[in-house]
């Protein structure tokens, strides 16, 4: 059985339809992971440190606001970037 040669593109690239599709969608999906990762970081710790110090539920419902303010200030700042890109 002969190995598959990879098929150039019109454009002159190796990739397949599928590959230049999930490129393209890269800095979209790394966008919304910040947004994601912020917020589930600060309910996390949150958690965490309230178990730690016994403090209630209060450090797990402050670090989860402010995760979650983190986590939108960089999808907004990766949103302009890619805004100024275009």
């Amino acid at each position: 059985m002969a190995a598959k040669e990879p098929r150039e593109q019109s454009d002159g690239s190796e990739l397949g339809t599928t590959a230049r599709q999930m490129r393209a969608a890269q800095p979209y999906i790394n966008a919304v992971w910040k947004l994601v990762g912020g917020a589930v970081v600060g309910v996390l710790g949150g958690y965490w440190l309230d178990r730690k110090l016994g403090s209630g539920p209060w450090l797990l419902v402050g670090l989860s606001f402010l995760g979650i303010c983190v986590g939108f200030y960089g999808f907004l700042r990766e949103m302009a970037r890619l805004g100024k890109r275009k």
